[in-house]
């Protein structure tokens, strides 16, 4: 169904939009944002060429395309460089009482469909809370582009009057994800300290507070029903 001139102005603006974002992050040399803004803002700009009749705005629309594909090229390679080289580095600091952090916001742009393998470093999978953090997390990483199909978490085990808790809880995550066609590895460790996320695309992120870095409910009654939903 071709599309109205109105809903392709809206789209173009959309585009442009993004792409203006892109050049102000690259331009700042915050490449990664840049290099999501960019392929966005691509995305955007290729349905309003499809949606385009006019072969002259046509033309000038493929020039602009090409351009920015261009420059999105050459910033993926230096971040695959810095990759390789182990140089790439970002330092995200989340102020008490701050909005707008979620898994998504942070993870996403690390996510992609060659992404299939994944570890969690994390001694704190114990509370109801905690484990609902895995949860959303676990949620996250099955979500499209991804192709996860296994997932390592490596913990500590709670020798107190929760163990039974985060053994019941962990069991029902790893057999929903087993629902979805992924494996859930569950190890413990007495010796787990440090907190790190690993994806098999090659990027590593420290993550000072692990997956706890949300405000625990004020509320000692926190069901915890185990049902992922994608």
């Amino acid at each position: 169904m071709a599309k109205s001139g109105r809903e392709v102005d809206a789209q173009s603006v959309a585009a442009f939009t993004v792409l203006k974002r892109a050049v102000e992050l690259d331009s700042e040399s915050r490449y990664q944002q840049a290099l999501v803004c960019y392929q966005e803002g691509i995305d955007l700009l290729m349905q309003v060429l499809r949606g385009t009749k006019d072969d002259t705005k046509k033309s000038n629309l493929r020039k602009q395309i090409t351009g920015y594909m261009d420059r999105a090229e050459i910033v993926k390679k230096y971040l695959d460089q810095e990759k390789e080289d182990g140089k790439y580095h970002e330092q995200i600091k989340i102020e008490e009482n701050a909005t707008g952090f979620s898994y998504e916001s942070l993870f996403q742009k690390y996510l992609n469909e060659t992404v299939t393998e994944v570890w969690i470093q994390d001694p704190y999978i114990r509370q109801i809370h905690q484990l609902y953090n895995f949860l959303r997390f676990c949620e996250m990483l099955i979500k499209k582009p991804c192709k996860v199909k296994t997932i390592h978490l490596l913990t500590s085990l709670d020798e107190g009057s929760g163990k039974q808790q985060q053994s019941s809880g962990l069991q029902e995550i790893k057999e929903s994800l087993q629902n979805h066609g992924v494996l859930l590895e569950i190890e413990y460790s007495s010796s787990v300290h440090d907190r790190e996320i690993r994806f098999n695309n090659g990027w590593m992120i420290k993550i000072g507070r692990g997956l706890d870095y949300f405000k625990k409910p004020q509320s000692r009654f926190f069901p915890l029903d185990i049902v992922i939903l994608i």
